[in-house]
């Protein structure tokens, strides 16, 4: 494990794999860096890339400096931006292409090429409005100090199979897993707008979009929404993949944009 600081004083905890272009991993929600699918993914990217695989704030080994904002979460990015050499990639999945969308928009040069998979705002005030009623819940939970029901019930509330949340308590990691619950109410602030179309236009940066094709029919919109908005922006519908997406599947698309 190595760390760095963000603007905030915030410690940040990341590891790094592989060589080649430097690649900053951004994760979704219910994630951090040691969880094993992340690792696995970070390994695979790291045959042709320097992947930099970090706990965003309130993940594992990285520190929770408070009031949470957006704005922080991307001085946390400029921070391993300039940890991995000033320039880098970023590959961000769910929650985490928000985030590296809004990277994109402010932090200029220091990001080279940007791919966002599966970006999960809502598409449109109806879903908005049910969201709404999900947060609404998750974070009366949380205020209570809930955190299992609270983590549990974001997963089923996001469309994950009712008997696999189910089951979720009796996996080897459920305690670090529930530990993570506070910060759903972070990836909650990132989602719970329809996609920044009219910012969205000011993207320079080249930008790749990737959908799942077994992804919800609400996130491949949302994917058409922002490859319309952003200028050049390729979209990729990938076969026979969901949000859980195959690294090994994702490696040639991210390698030919990339690189």
């Amino acid at each position: 494990m190595k760390t760095t600081q963000s603007k905030d004083g915030t410690t940040l905890a990341y590891d790094v794999y592989g060589s080649g272009p430097a690649l900053i991993y951004i994760t979704g929600a219910s994630c951090h860096r040691s969880f094993k699918p992340i690792v696995r993914d970070a390994k695979i990217f790291a045959t042709e890339f320097t992947v930099y695989n970090y706990d965003r704030r309130g993940r594992g080994d990285s520190g929770n400096t408070l009031p949470y904002t957006i704005e922080r979460e991307i001085e946390d990015i400029e921070a391993m931006i300039d940890t991995a050499g000033g320039k880098a990639y970023l590959y961000g999945h769910s929650s985490g292409a928000v985030i590296a969308l809004e990277a994109a928009l402010r932090l200029g040069n220091k990001v080279q090429k940007v791919t966002m998979y599966d970006a999960p705002y809502v598409r449109d005030e109806k879903e908005k409005a049910e969201y709404k009623q999900l947060s609404q819940k998750i974070h009366k939970l949380l205020d209570n100090e809930k955190n299992a029901e609270a983590m549990l019930t974001f997963l089923e509330g996001i469309g994950m199979p009712k008997v696999f949340v189910l089951l979720l308590p009796l996996f080897p990691g459920w305690g670090t897993t529930k530990a993570l619950a506070p910060t759903l109410a972070y990836d909650i602030t990132l989602t719970q707008d329809m996609p920044p179309v009219e910012r969205a236009t000011q993207i320079s940066i080249p930008t790749q979009i990737i959908v799942g094709e077994k992804s919800p029919a609400s996130i491949n919109d949302v994917g058409h929404q922002l490859t319309k908005a952003i200028p050049n922006a390729k979209f990729v519908q990938l076969a026979k993949q969901d949000h859980m997406v195959n690294g090994k599947k994702l490696l040639p698309i991210l390698s030919t944009f990339f690189k």
